[in-house]
């Protein structure tokens, strides 16, 4: 009886998370599906702890540590969830993610040294080549995680070594090699084996993240997102649990497919992005020569280029997070639809610090999911858009990806706003964007710039536009 109770528990727990995954797709109800898949891990947990027994009928032991545990990650958690602003989202996640990986890769040295109590893998290779790909996986990612988040914190600079991509097609040489080794036993110490597969992992982590910078970072995000899953769902081949196994490979599809959509839209390729040394910061010489005059405009020319609209699309980027400005471009947008101009919202995939940004941000805000057009949408209605404003966003919108081979994001897919009749760019100042290149949108004829913080500069465009 205690035995079914623990399948049906597991069997809850995997509905739940397949149902939570689902409703995530959709802002209107990503809320009751985090909070289903919530609950789905609650009472596999609690489950596992309660109605588990090994093969000699022995519950589980440690139960005062296993709930310290539980209470102390409950309390850090919930606090780290309520103070963290948005614009630190993108390091709340990559270092969460970190922290799975680590899970994985501690998993997989308990393991291993219970395996090895019987002085040999012999007939237990599959269980050994699940250890080993936990602890390499989950190595990756955490060591990935950590480098991501001092990047994305601004602790770590990008670096690149000379000959990066051979250094790192290297590395995973010697992992595979390392492998091979110890499952084939007899070759050498596994031990000695073992922890020099752990330290090239952690090296091979932080080497490929290094470099990578500006635009690509959420690539890397939905990455090593997908990487811990992989981890977890070794976890759960390893222990027959299938809640876990059905987590980890949730996790590890929805990651991977969630890369590969993204590299597509970045015209990157996803072995370039796990060799690594890609997309960094690098501006070539044709890249760094744009420049020249450009144009400002006042607060109130703008409210009334806007109001005389019929159509105006708002492009948000970082920008827009770091002024927490969201609520009051909502209030914009409602503003100007009652002045019956046509107003949506253009997103790129890349827009921000991670997968998704945008969409959480302006979902934040309450802005209707149904006025959020993805890139190949909104790009074709750009040529009939009177006005288009830019918070904050910056190499999204670069022609340089377009025409400029020499530029380190030639090639990337972008949000043709140089196709409306005027482009209002908001800046805070001229310093070049995330990737750490000038942007020739800035100085073209029908571009002007609107300088200044960008929730302060919206609260005057409303105040402008309900006066008019």
């Amino acid at each position: 009886m205690q035995d079914l109770l623990l399948k049906i528990s597991y069997l809850i727990g995997s509905i739940s998370f397949i149902v939570g995954l689902k409703m995530l797709s959709h802002p209107d109800t990503a809320r009751k599906g985090n909070l289903y898949a919530a609950v789905g891990m609650t009472v596999a947990i609690f489950a596992t702890i309660f109605l588990y027994t090994n093969s000699e009928g022995q519950p589980l032991g440690n139960l005062i540590w296993i709930f310290l545990g539980l209470i102390i990650g409950t309390v850090v958690g919930t606090m780290a969830a309520k103070k963290v602003q948005m614009t630190a989202m993108p390091q709340m996640v990559s270092l969460f993610n970190g922290m799975g990986g680590a899970c994985a890769g501690i998993i997989s040295i308990v393991e291993f040294k219970h395996l090895m109590h019987a002085g040999t893998i012999e007939g237990e290779e599959l269980k050994a080549l699940t250890i080993l790909l936990g602890l390499v996986i989950g190595t990756v990612s955490f060591f990935g995680s950590m480098i991501a988040f001092g990047k994305l914190n601004g602790n770590i600079n990008d670096r690149t070594l000379p000959g990066q991509q051979i250094v790192n097609v290297g590395l995973m040489l010697i992992v595979v090699v390392l492998l091979v080794m110890i499952l084939m036993g007899g070759i050498a110490d596994p031990y000695v084996l073992f922890y020099a597969l752990l330290a090239v992992s952690a090296l091979y982590g932080i080497l490929f993240v290094m470099p990578i910078g500006g635009a690509d970072m959420p690539v890397v995000i939905s990455l090593l997102n997908s990487f811990t899953g992989v981890a977890a769902a070794c976890g759960g081949f390893l222990y027959d649990n299938p809640v876990m196994l059905t987590g980890g490979i949730l996790v590890g599809s929805a990651g991977t497919i969630l890369t590969i959509l993204m590299c597509n839209a970045m015209n990157r390729s996803l072995v370039n992005v796990i060799v690594g040394a890609f997309g960094g910061n690098k501006a070539g010489g044709a890249a760094m020569e744009a420049g020249g005059a450009y144009k400002e405009i006042s607060l109130s020319d703008s409210a009334v280029l806007m109001a005389y609209s019929k159509r105006v699309v708002i492009v948000p980027g970082y920008g827009l997070a770091v002024a927490q400005a969201q609520h009051i471009c909502h209030e914009l947008e409602k503003v100007l639809e009652e002045k019956d101009v046509d107003v949506k919202y253009a997103i790129h995939p890349v827009a921000g610090r991670m997968p998704g940004h945008m969409n959480v941000l302006l979902a934040e805000a309450d802005v209707p999911y149904e006025k959020l057009l993805e890139m190949e949408e909104i790009n074709p209605e750009f040529a009939n858009t009177d006005v288009v404003i830019i918070l904050g966003a910056n190499d999204v919108v670069n022609p340089a990806a377009k025409n400029d081979p020499a530029s380190p994001i030639y090639g990337m897919p972008i949000l043709e706003v140089e196709n409306a009749t005027h482009v209002i760019v908001n800046k805070r100042s001229m310093k070049p964007g995330y990737a750490g290149i000038e942007n020739a949108l800035f100085f073209q004829p029908k571009t002007s710039m609107l300088f200044g913080d960008a929730k302060k500069v919206l609260q005057d465009l409303v105040s402008e536009l309900k006066n008019m």
